[in-house]
């Protein structure tokens, strides 16, 4: 197995693991903000348990990807908290559009006909996914949730920027970072028993290990493929909705999620074959 066919399926990996956070944050009786900074407490061990010795260089770079890695941190659960879980998630996710924009400048990484393509289907497929209960009368929960999304996308960049180093460090940073910022909203009150668990679980599972994958990922993919994989994300939580509360996916929720599974699996496919043509010329 070639090491972009592996990094495929960890970034998989961690979009399947961070779907299971809908689920996991229904167990935790808490503040919202202090929901997201001790799972990213928790998060921190288990990727400074990975890493065993961390080496930080704290060049911009490094610095930079995990002040970004923070802001998706505390801007999804506000966001989240402000307005819909569907606003906030389809809005994390138009991060393609910007690393479409910018990544050839930051990391010379070429946009082709057929990333746009994926990045329109994507889109189309996103505001179908969630059209019935996408609502825009909640402006500063969009507001944030676009911070998110842009957020997304320059922790990307700045993450495939260390493509030759060491990514890991930045989102151990981040994780401190985001517990740091969020550690007043703990001592408001003492989460129970059943929330420890369901704590324990987003920052080991959830947070943790999805981004022990993806960092590890990153490496080997392209920005622009490394933020339309975990596009996957959402279409795991019908999954969970209907396994454990009985509900079933609506009409728009299943063409929107074929054509998200279209457009990133069409990419996939149409490069895989490009790089077939490629070897077997040389």
């Amino acid at each position: 197995m070639t090491n972009d066919t592996k990094a495929r399926y960890q970034m998989m990996a961690a979009a399947f693991l961070w779907s299971l956070g809908g689920v996991l944050i229904k167990l935790v009786d808490w503040n919202p903000l202090a929901i997201a900074g001790m799972r990213s407490f928790i998060a921190a061990v288990v990727i400074f348990f990975f890493l065993k010795k961390p080496v930080f260089t704290w060049s911009k770079v490094q610095v930079g990807a995990a002040v970004a890695y923070a802001c998706v941190m505390i801007f999804f659960v506000t966001s989240t908290r402000l307005t819909t879980a569907a606003n906030a998630a389809l809005l994390q996710f138009t991060s393609p559009i910007y690393i479409g924009l910018f990544s050839y400048f930051v990391l010379k990484e070429k946009v082709t006909r057929i990333d746009w393509a994926a990045i329109l289907l994507v889109m189309v497929g996103m505001v179908l996914f969630f059209l019935d209960d996408v609502s825009f009368t909640s402006f500063w929960g969009n507001l944030l949730g676009m911070f998110t999304g842009i957020s997304f996308a320059v922790m990307v960049l700045l993450l495939r920027k260390q493509k030759n180093a060491r990514p890991m460090e930045s989102v151990l940073l981040g994780n401190l970072l985001a517990g740091i910022v969020t550690l007043p909203f703990m001592f408001q009150s003492m989460p129970s028993a059943m929330s420890w668990l369901g704590l324990l679980l987003l920052g080991t599972l959830q947070l943790g290990l999805a981004y022990v994958f993806y960092a590890t990922a990153v490496k080997h993919i392209s920005a622009m493929e490394s933020a339309l994989i975990p596009v996957i994300e959402p279409l795991f939580n019908p999954l969970w909705v209907l396994l454990i509360v009985g509900e079933a996916p609506g009409m728009w929720t299943i063409f929107g999620g074929l054509l998200v599974v279209g457009g990133v699996t069409g990419r996939y496919l149409f490069h895989a074959s490009m790089q077939r043509t490629r070897q077997s010329i040389s």
